[in-house]
């Protein structure tokens, strides 16, 4: 059977499941409940900070401040994308055109259809690699014997929240922990879900750059006769659409990665100094586990967002050397102006930005890693 879609089936329920995908009847209901929902966690979460913040436990404080900047990703993410619908929605009808153009075919067929296959890939690996995560990281807490009527120690949650009511039975403290448990993984598939759909749509942008450079290549062949399926116009309007695409995917992601870079920069450095704080301490091959997946998938985030910029920004370059390497001396002086005007655009890459103020690339990852280091110092130092 062959695909007619690069968007992963997965992703349309999760975001069908968030109120984002379109024209879904559910879509108010979702969006009341996440709103709701976060907004109430998070503010449990600041009671806690609230209420322990004179305490010496640094542990249990950097723990609670990394769930707190997650969710709030997570809600950014959410209103990003409920306020750019209409920007979505068009986004979602030009790669459908792309689908619909390539049709007549064969080998752009078979390019979107290969970029489709491994963005799918791709996206259920995040997706089970975020499940994994969340589970992981709750499995510890729910397993653990804990009674509850003990009244001499505050009873450990899988997030730190300074709940609005008193659990004193073993049923109700159950409940509260598989209620976080389901929150704490359908959260994180949120999280997988949106980055995984911008990596779905760069690779599907990098896919139709492929094609346009093959066209360009193309454009004129060694005998002097130009392809026969090949037009300026055609190649004029490709190379417009894949512009407008990116353009598309840049308004919709430029502010969550300045949020997402803003946050994660301290979330690595919190998550790095639990991790190292744990060594030594009786329970810490327990306490290195359950952090350890939550920095992996941190740092996981930074990364797919450097690498949509890195591969977008190679990928444009790649367009104006296809034009340039065509056979355009073996065109009339009237169809070379078009590769003139190409490799000139050309020039002007494609780039992901973090807030329009820096473009994201595999450097500028590099440079998040290290500000990270360079914190966790100075806190371990403070210890």
């Amino acid at each position: 059977m062959i695909r007619k879609s690069t968007i992963n089936r997965t992703i349309e329920i999760m975001f069908t499941l968030f109120g984002i995908w379109p024209h879904t009847s559910c879509v108010p209901f979702c969006r009341i409940f996440w709103i709701i929902s976060i907004i109430a966690v998070q503010f449990y979460h600041y009671r806690y900070l609230l209420t322990h913040f004179h305490s010496d436990d640094l542990f249990n404080l950097m723990d609670c401040l990394s769930s707190f900047l997650a969710y709030m990703k997570v809600m950014i993410k959410f209103i990003t994308f409920w306020l750019n619908q209409g920007k979505f929605i068009k986004t979602l009808e030009m790669v459908s055109q792309d689908w619909d153009s390539c049709a007549d075919n064969e080998n752009n067929m078979y390019e979107t259809i290969d970029k489709a296959k491994l963005s799918s890939r791709i996206t259920n690996s995040m997706i089970i690699l975020h499940t994994v995560s969340a589970v992981a990281y709750s499995t510890r807490i729910i397993l653990a014997n804990v009674d509850v009527t003990d009244q001499s120690f505050e009873p450990p949650y899988i997030h730190k929240m300074q709940l609005p009511f008193d659990v004193n039975t073993q049923r109700t403290y159950q409940a509260v922990l598989i209620t976080q448990c389901v929150y704490v993984v359908m959260c994180s598939w949120a999280a997988g879900a949106v980055n995984a759909l911008l990596l779905t749509l760069v690779l599907h942008i990098g896919g139709q750059m492929d094609i346009l450079c093959y066209w360009l290549t193309n454009f004129a062949s060694k005998s002097g006769k130009k392809h026969e399926s090949i037009t300026k116009d055609k190649i004029i309007q490709k190379h417009q659409k894949i512009i407008n695409l990116s353009e598309n995917v840049e308004h919709l992601y430029t502010y969550i990665a300045l949020l997402q870079f803003a946050s994660n920069t301290i979330m690595i450095c919190s998550l790095g100094f639990l991790i190292v704080s744990a060594i030594g301490t009786p329970n810490a091959t327990e306490q290195i586990m359950r952090s350890l997946l939550f920095y992996t998938i941190t740092n996981l985030e930074a990364f797919v967002f450097c690498f949509a910029g890195e591969y977008l920004k190679n990928k444009s370059k790649a367009i104006g050397i296809a034009a340039y390497n065509s056979a355009w001396y073996n065109l009339k002086p009237e169809d070379t102006h078009i590769l003139s005007f190409i490799i000139l655009r050309s020039q002007k890459q494609l780039t992901l930005t973090v807030g329009k103020m820096a473009n994201l690339s595999l450097e500028y990852f590099a440079s998040i890693m290290n500000a990270s280091g360079s914190y966790l110092s100075v806190m371990l130092a403070m210890q």
